[in-house]
């Protein structure tokens, strides 16, 4: 450091009119006090390189261009309701001190025309707020990279950040698993990328935010217990959620919608929200359709509650990808799990739909209990002696066309009023094929019905 200059010194330099728009440079100096610029209208740009401020840097409701901290070291920067004009840089800059108090850089709705590079940077704010940036306005982008470090949390509640946040491989500590790591809340940006190496020891959410284009966990460690990452309600382009492992906590997606969703089945939480979740675009879990839906179904399980959407919105993806199947399958579990929550005699017609016909999504089943029960009953009445009701009239008897007559209640093939059995317990076979007819066809028209109505 090569010389100290005083803050009010530094103040009325910059705020020379003699200057005009030269920008204003200040190297390797200590500035003693507190720099205070608050509500002043800065003509020209301001940059500082490797200098050290006894106080924090107030921007409070100032206009300025260009304001740049490289390579410093300051307790504060409190910019609230500033306009820049140009970016706002503190690259490799620590901004807090462990004993202090508030956030460390205050951007409460603030308006800066470039962006906020704070690559390498490091904020100090054990406990409190690192980065405070609510209602924060932008045309450029938050830049968080290379090293960046934040000891204390990152907010951006309601911000509009037109270039995105870029938080690629930063770290985010709060001490807490608890405590919210990342904050943004009803965020509208073009990007956000908390990904490539990102770590949040504390909560990450999102709810409610528009993002254009991709949000990226991908290679990303979340580490916050009870919802590591809140994302209900959000709206955006692209989701990726392959993160480096399995995070800590659950991953809420509740009524969030996606056009293109990629995940990895290694790194599925243990506890998923899906109900409301939509997508157009889901990316494939293995090599195989049978596999991808196997893993797909295992991921539905995640819920911590039966809810009938996410099977639909599962199904009608498959649908939309021409796999007909894969989608029958899918609403199948979809009835069988829903089974688990009714009353007892809502699973027994569960069951009975299900081996029947598989609740419709199996109809083959009804034709493969019918050929069952004509072999049965055509080899028991072929092997006794029927006695005819009427003496003399009607035609030779049919043990094939007799037990279809006794199994098929509509219509009739004229045969079942025309024979009864001597021997009580072919008899009592007759009875009940008659009733199992019944019972067969009133599960095919309820099997049906569900599936047209559901579809």
């Amino acid at each position: 450091m090569s010389s100290a200059v005083d803050a009010d010194r530094v103040r009325r330099d910059i705020l020379d009119e003699d200057a005009g728009g030269r920008p204003y440079l200040l190297r390797d100096s200590r500035v003693t006090g507190e720099l205070r610029l608050d509500g002043a209208g800065i003509p020209r740009a301001v940059r500082f390189e490797g200098c050290r401020f006894d106080g924090p840097v107030t921007l409070e409701g100032a206009s300025t261009l260009a304001f740049e901290l490289v390579d410093c070291v300051l307790p504060g920067l409190r910019a609230s309701t500033a306009h820049v004009g140009g970016r706002l840089d503190l690259r490799r800059s620590t901004v807090g001190e462990s004993d202090g108090s508030g956030s460390v850089v205050d951007l409460v709705h603030a308006d800066i025309a470039g962006g906020l590079r704070l690559d390498g940077a490091h904020l100090v704010a054990p406990g409190r707020v690192a980065l405070e940036g609510g209602g924060l306005v932008m045309r450029g982008g938050v830049f968080c990279e290379d090293g960046f470090v934040a000891e204390g949390e990152v907010s951006l509640p309601g911000a509009e950040l037109a270039g995105g946040v870029w938080m690629r491989g930063a770290r985010i500590t709060v001490g807490d698993p608890e405590r919210f790591a990342f904050h943004g809340d009803a965020l509208k940006a073009s990007t956000v990328r908390l990904s490539h190496g990102f770590r949040a020891d504390g909560r990450v959410r999102l709810r409610g935010v528009r993002v254009e284009d991709l949000v990226s966990f991908n290679d990303a460690e979340l580490l916050g217990s009870g919802s590591s990452l809140m994302c209900v309600g959000m709206q955006v382009g692209a989701l990726d959620l392959r993160f480096a492992r399995r995070p800590a906590g659950s991953v809420n997606l509740r009524t969030a919608h996606a056009a293109r969703v990629q995940d990895d089945p290694s790194t599925w939480p243990l506890s998923l929200g899906l109900d409301g979740l939509t997508y157009e675009w889901l990316g494939e879990t293995a090599g195989t359709r049978r596999e991808d839906v196997a893993n797909r179904l295992a991921w539905l399980r995640r819920q911590p509650v039966y809810a009938p959407q996410p099977y639909e919105q599962l199904a009608s993806h498959y649908r939309r990808s021409g796999h007909e199947d894969e989608a029958r399958r899918v609403l199948l579990v979809r009835e069988r799990c829903r089974r688990a929550t009714l009353g007892p005699a809502g699973r027994l017609w569960g069951w009975l739909l299900d081996g029947v016909v598989g609740y419709g999504y199996r109809p083959w089943l009804a034709g493969l209990w019918l050929a069952l029960l004509t072999l049965l009953g055509s080899l028991v009445f072929d092997a006794h002696t029927p006695v005819p009701n009427k003496p003399g009239e009607g035609g030779p008897f049919n043990p094939v066309v007799y037990t279809l007559d006794l199994l098929v209640p509509v219509g009739g093939l004229g045969m079942r009023g025309d024979w009864h059995w001597a021997e009580a317990g072919v008899q009592a076979l007759a009875y009940g094929l008659v009733g199992v007819g019944w019972i067969l066809t009133t599960a095919v028209v309820a099997g049906v019905t569900r599936t047209l109505s559901r579809g």
